[in-house]
C-alpha cells in the first residue's frame, strides 16, 4: 500500500463497479493499519457511499469493527446518521446485529439520532429487543430520547417483537415501563399474550395472565384466540392456564369456524384434546365452515388416539352423513389402517360410500398403493372390489395406471374383479398400465388367459400403441411376443404404432417394429403422413436416419398437402434433419406442395437461416419460385423481417424481389403496410428494386422507393 500511495497514477479513492473505494474495503474487512495510511491522504474522502449507499462506518459497525468505528469517529468528515440501502444507519446494523460495543460507541456522540426508524420503522430498541440483547435495551431505556412503544411498519413493538422470538427476560424489563402498552395489538390483530400462548411459553403467560391489561381472550384478525394457537401448538401446560380463567371461551371458534379442540384433533394433540373434552362448554362435534369435525380430521391425518377419544364421546353423531363416511374415506385414502380398523369396528359406517366421484375408500386405497387397507376392506363382504366411479374406472383400473405390483395381485386373485373391465374411454387396465410403463404390472396382466390385447379403445388405441408412444422399448418387445397383438393397428386418425414412436422420436421402439414383417413402414394416417414425415416434422434426426437406410420407405412421399418430409423439416428449421434429405438423390429440394410452396418458402417464412443456406446449396432449386398467391421466397422473409434471409437471398443472381404479389402488393410496401418498423431489409433492397419499379412505371411504387432512399 505505501508503495502504491508514492506512486502519481495510482487514485486511492477510486471505486470499483460497485462504486466501493479502497477504504471501503480495508474498513469492511477490518484493515485498520491499511485505514490509517488512507486516512493520512488528503485527497481521500472517508465518508463516500457505494451503489446502495453503505459509507465506511457503516460496514464497519455492521460487522463489528470496534476499533475501525473508533478509528473513523475520529473524523470530523464522518456522517454517523449516513443511511444505506433500507434507511438502516450504521448504528441500526449494529444493534441489529447484535454488536453491543459498537452501540454503546456510538451512542456517546451527540450527532447520533438512536430514534431513528429504517424504512420498515424499526428502531433501535426494536432490534435490540428483537434479538434478546438484555443489557442493551436495558442501556436504552435509560435514555429519555428512545421510545420503547414505537411500533414498525406491521404494528409490532419491541416487546411484541420480543415475545414473538420467545426472549421472556426482555419482556420482562419492557413490561416494567409505564410507557409501554402490552396490550397493544399489531396489525394482523396479534397481541402480546397470543405470541407468548403461540410459542408455548408458560412462564410469560403466566406473568401476563397477572395483569389487568391483558385481554386473554382477544383473537387477531383471524379469529384466532390465545387458546386456540396454544392447542392447535400442543402447549398442554399453556392451555391448561388459560383454561383455569374464566373470561376464557374455550369453544370460540375462528373465521372458518374451526374450535381450538378442531385445530388440536388435526394436528394429533392428544394431551390437549384429552384436556379440552374435559370441559362441559366444548361441543367436540361441532364442524367448521366447511362440514367437517374434529374426529374427521383426526381421522384423515391418522391420529389414531385422537380418534380413540372422540369416539369415546358420548356427544359425538355418529351418523352425520358427511363426517361419517368422510372419515372412512381419508383414513383409507391416505393409508391409515390404525385409524380404519377402529372406524369399522363400530359398525356404523358403511365402507361402499362413495364420494361426488362415485369413489369408495377401496378404489382410493389402491390407487395410493396402500396394500394393508385394500387388503383389510377385500376382507369385508360389505365391499365392491369391482365397482365403478365416475369415469367407469374400478380399483384395479387405478392400481394399474400407477404400477401397484402388490395392490394388483390382491385383486387379480379375487374371481370378482374383472381385469378386462372397460371404462369411459373404453380403456382396461392393461392400457393404462402400458401407457405408463408397468412393466411388471402388465406381466401380471398378460399371466393371465382373459386379457384381450388388441381390444380397440375409444380413440382406435391398443395397448402396443400407448407403449410405442412413449417409448417404453421392454413392454413393446414384451407385446409383439404375443400372437394376438397387431403391431399396425391404426388408431382413429390413422396413427399406427410405429407413427407414434417415429414421432416422439423413440429410435429403439421404431427398430423393434421395423423388424417385424406385419409392419408397415409407409403406414399413412388419415393426412397420408408416413412416419418418416413426423420424424422429420418434429426434427427426430436419429429415427429420419434409420428410416432413410430402411428398403421400402419412400422419403419423398407427399402427404394430402403435398407436403414432403423435406417441407416439414424445412418448416421447422431442423437442419441435420434437412442435410440428411438433401443427401439423398431421390429426394426432390424443390417439390411443390397443394399451394404451390417449395421448402425454401417455408424455412424463408419461419427465418431459419441454417435450412435456407443448406438448400440454397442445391444446383436444382429455383430460389425465386412463387406460389399460388405469387408470393417468392424473399417476399415472405421480407414480411416476416428476416433480415439475415433476406440477405442470403439476395447473393443469389436469379433471385428478383417481385413487384406485387395475387393481391396487389409490393415487396416494400407489403412490409411498409404490416411490419413498419423493420427498414434494415428495405434498405438492402432499394438498389435492385429501383430498377424495375421504374421498369413497371408504377408512380405509387417509385415514389415510396424515392422516399425511402430520402430517408437512407
Amino acid at each position: 500500500m505505501k508503495l502504491l500511495l508514492r506512486r502519481k497514477d495510482v487514485n486511492p479513492n477510486r471505486p470499483d463497479h460497485n462504486y466501493q473505494t479502497p477504504i471501503l474495503w480495508a474498513a469492511q474487512n477490518g484493515h485498520e493499519a491499511v485505514v490509517r495510511l488512507l486516512l493520512g491522504r488528503q485527497d481521500i474522502n472517508p465518508d463516500r457511499p457505494d451503489r446502495y449507499g453503505r459509507t465506511p462506518i457503516l460496514w464497519a459497525a455492521r460487522n463489528g469493527q470496534e476499533a475501525m468505528v473508533r478509528l473513523l469517529l475520529g473524523r470530523q468528515d464522518i456522517n454517523t446518521n449516513g443511511p444505506g440501502c433500507g434507511d438502516q444507519t450504521p448504528i441500526l446494523w449494529a444493534a441489529k446485529n447484535g454488536h453491543e460495543a459498537v452501540v454503546r460507541l456510538l451512542l456517546c456522540r451527540q450527532d447520533v439520532n438512536p430514534g431513528r426508524p429504517d424504512l420498515s420503522g424499526r428502531t433501535l430498541i426494536w432490534w435490540a429487543a428483537g434479538s434478546g440483547n438484555e443489557a442493551l435495551t436495558k442501556l436504552l431505556l435509560g435514555r429519555k430520547d428512545i421510545n420503547p412503544d414505537r411500533p414498525d411498519r406491521d404494528g409490532r413493538t419491541p416487546i411484541l417483537w420480543a415475545a414473538q422470538n420467545e426472549h421472556e427476560a426482555v419482556v420482562r424489563l419492557l413490561l416494567c415501563r409505564q410507557d409501554v402498552n402490552p396490550g397493544r395489538p399489531d396489525l394482523s390483530g396479534r397481541t402480546l399474550i397470543w405470541w407468548a400462548t403461540e410459542s408455548g411459553n408458560e412462564a410469560l403467560t403466566k406473568l401476563l395472565l397477572g395483569r389487568k391489561d391483558i385481554n386473554p381472550d382477544r383473537p387477531d384478525n383471524y379469529g384466532r384466540t390465545p387458546i386456540l394457537q396454544a392447542s392447535k401448538n400442543g402447549h398442554e401446560a399453556v392451555v391448561k392456564l388459560l383454561l383455569g380463567r374464566q373470561d376464557i371461551n374455550p369453544g370460540r371458534p375462528d373465521l372458518s369456524g374451526r374450535t381450538p379442540i378442531l385445530w388440536a384433533a388435526e394436528n394429533g394433540q392428544e394431551a390437549v384434546v384429552k384436556l379440552l373434552l374435559g370441559r362441559q362448554d366444548i361441543n367436540p362435534d361441532r364442524p367448521d365452515y366447511y362440514g367437517r369435525t374434529p374426529i374427521l380430521w383426526a381421522a384423515e391425518n391418522g391420529h389414531e388416539v385422537v380418534v380413540k377419544l372422540l369416539h369415546g364421546q358420548g356427544d359425538i353423531n355418529p351418523n352425520r352423513p358427511m363426517d361419517r363416511d368422510q372419515r372412512l374415506m381419508w383414513a383409507a385414502k391416505n393409508g391409515h389402517e390404525a385409524v380404519l380398523r377402529l372406524l369399522l369396528a363400530r359398525g356404523d359406517v358403511d365402507p361402499e360410500r362413495a364420494d361426488r366421484w362415485d369413489r369408495t375408500p377401496i378404489s382410493w386405497a389402491a390407487e395410493n398403493g396402500h396394500e394393508a387397507i385394500v387388503k383389510l376392506l377385500l376382507g369385508r363382504e360389505d365391499v365392491n372390489p369391482d365397482r365403478p366411479d365416475v369415469h367407469h374406472r374400478t380399483p384395479i383400473s387405478r392400481a394399474a395406471e400407477k404400477g401397484h405390483q402388490a395392490v394388483m395381485k390382491l385383486f387379480l386373485g379375487r374371481q370378482d374383479v374383472n381385469p378386462n373391465r372397460l371404462d369411459r374411454c373404453d380403456r382396461m387396465p392393461i392400457s393404462w398400465a402400458a401407457q405408463n410403463g408397468n412393466e411388471a404390472v402388465v406381466k401380471m396382466l398378460l399371466r393371465r388367459g382373459d386379457i384381450n390385447l388388441d381390444r380397440l379403445e375409444s380413440w382406435g388405441r391398443t395397448p402396443i400403441s400407448w407403449a410405442a408412444e412413449n417409448g417404453y422399448e421392454t413392454l413393446v418387445e414384451l407385446l409383439l411376443g404375443r400372437q394376438e397383438v397387431n403391431p399396425d393397428r391404426p388408431d382413429c386418425d390413422g396413427q399406427a404404432p410405429i407413427s407414434w414412436a417415429a414421432k416422439n422420436g423413440h429410435e429403439a421402439v421404431v427398430k423393434l417394429l421395423l423388424e417385424r414383417e406385419d409392419v408397415d413402414p409407409e403406414r399413412v394416417g388419415r393426412w397420408d403422413r408416413t412416419p418418416i414425415s413426423w420424424a422429420a416434422e418434429n426434427g427426430r434426426e436419429a429415427v429420419v436416419k434409420l428410416l432413410l437406410g430402411w428398403q421400402g420407405v419412400t422419403p419423398d412421399r407427399p402427404d394430402w398437402c403435398g407436403r414432403a418430409p423435406i417441407s416439414w423439416a424445412a418448416t421447422n428449421g431442423h437442419e441435420a434433419v434437412v442435410s440428411l434429405f438433401l443427401g439423398w438423390k431421390n429426394v426432390h429440394p424443390d417439390r411443390l406442395d397443394c399451394d404451390g410452396r417449395t421448402p425454401i418458402s417455408w424455412a424463408a417464412m419461419n427465418g431459419h437461416e441454417g435450412v435456407v443456406k443448406l438448400l440454397l446449396g442445391r444446383e436444382d432449386l429455383n430460389p425465386d419460385r412463387p406460389d399460388r398467391w405469387n408470393r417468392t421466397p424473399i417476399s415472405r422473409a421480407a414480411e416476416n423481417g428476416y433480415e439475415a434471409v433476406v440477405k442470403l437471398l439476395l447473393g443469389r443472381e436469379d433471385v428478383k424481389p417481385r413487384l406485387r404479389d395475387s393481391a396487389g402488393f409490393g415487396v416494400i410496401r407489403c412490409n411498409f403496410d404490416r411490419i413498419r418498423g423493420l427498414l434494415g431489409w428495405v434498405r438492402i433492397c432499394c438498389e435492385k428494386l429501383t430498377i424495375e419499379l421504374l421498369l413497371n412505371d408504377d408512380s405509387s411504387e417509385a415514389e415510396t422507393v424515392a422516399k425511402t432512399k430520402r430517408q437512407r
